[in-house]
């Protein structure tokens, strides 16, 4: 939505870039790129904690007013000067080389490389491991799609009235974003909702999106009857709160938390009855594998066949390692085979990317 201009609102939730996790994330990017930038030494001076408690913050803040100071050039002096405990004093000293050491260790490499530094160097990623839970892991799962969004940030120096860094570029545009400049109440926007916040809404139109297996049934669930009984469930609950129209979306190949991901459709979309489902595929013919199918099942391809490949035959992936072609489907660049890895398990992948080699 943000990168087409399309107005949105999300429905009982944050924007992307209103969550804390991305704020503070963020916020290290900032005094990376500015040392005075105070807003932000005071987001992130404790978090994660590390021994700055409100007094020693306060006192920086103080020390900062009394000598018309940057709060990060008042840390150095009171760290400096013996004003703290010596343990206060190590902290503060080692937050501020955190920081030298983050803009050290993001120079001379892409956007994205940046902000996967600056986030996996931070302390963050440990911080919300340690807090456990869904909520956890969905902050981490935002902090992994952060870098996805830099790296399809799309920079044209020609639009910018000065030059600016990538970095810089990204950060001035992530303020543009985590305002309330989009989807006023009263503007015709996309209503952006989970499933959960859906329940008792109901509207002319709705997209379900991301009908992949790993992202809905989530990957987490998949393996016990119980919780995938509970997404089932959820499917349906999206499904009935459209009036008219109803599209089911996913993705043959998604760039998801930084790689590259394939994965098959959502089993929820081959247990809906086939009189009921329109395919809209301009590319390619498909038909729908989502449940474990018996060798037997798959037509032996013919010598014109557009994967090129066998059942059967030994593969290589260069991400995935060796593995042996179980089944096919589709034509022309939507074409995808269905491979076994030793170490990754089974996977369909899209021939036109998969760069597969025969063994």
């Amino acid at each position: 939505m943000i990168s087409a201009g399309v107005p949105y609102r999300i429905y009982g939730g944050l924007r992307f870039f209103e969550r804390a996790e991305i704020k503070n994330a963020l916020a290290y990017m900032r005094l990376c790129e500015n040392r005075h930038d105070d807003a932000s030494f005071e987001r992130v001076v404790n978090t994660p904690t590390r021994g700055i408690g409100d007094r020693s913050v306060e006192a920086v803040r103080q020390h900062a007013r009394a000598h018309n100071l940057s709060l990060w050039d008042a840390a150095i002096a009171i760290a400096n000067g013996g004003e703290f405990a010596a343990r206060a004093s190590n902290a503060l000293i080692a937050f501020l080389r955190l920081i030298d050491e983050l803009e050290a260790g993001s120079k001379d490499i892409e956007l994205h490389e940046q902000v996967d530094h600056v986030i996996k160097h931070s302390g963050l990623i440990e911080h919300h491991q340690k807090e456990k839970g869904e909520k956890a892991q969905s902050r981490l799962e935002n902090l992994e799609e952060l870098i996805t969004a830099a790296r399809q940030f799309d920079y044209d120096e020609s639009e910018m009235e000065v030059e600016l860094a990538p970095l810089q570029a990204f950060l001035a545009h992530a303020v543009l974003e985590s305002g309330e400049g989009q989807g006023e109440a009263d503007e015709d926007c996309v209503q952006l909702m989970t499933l959960h916040t859906a329940k008792g809404l109901e509207f002319p139109l709705v997209f379900l999106c991301g009908m992949e297996e790993g992202l809905f049934p989530h990957k987490m669930s998949m393996g016990e009857e119980n919780r995938l009984e509970e997404e089932r469930r959820l499917c349906y609950v999206g499904i009935t709160r459209a009036r008219q129209h109803l599209y089911m979306t996913y993705a043959e190949t998604r760039r998801l938390y930084g790689s590259e991901t394939y994965q098959p459709v959502s089993r929820f979309i081959a247990e809906i009855p086939d009189e009921l489902v329109e395919e809209i595929r301009p590319k390619a013919s498909y038909s729908y594998v989502a449940k474990a199918v018996p060798k037997s099942a798959f037509k032996a391809p013919v010598e014109d066949a557009p994967t090129g490949l066998n059942l059967g035959q030994r593969v290589s992936h260069g991400k995935f390692g060796e593995g042996v072609v179980l089944g096919y489907e589709g034509q022309g660049n939507g074409a995808r085979v269905q491979i076994n890895f030793k170490g990754a398990g089974s996977k369909w992948l899209v021939v036109a990317y998969a760069k597969l080699e025969p063994v």
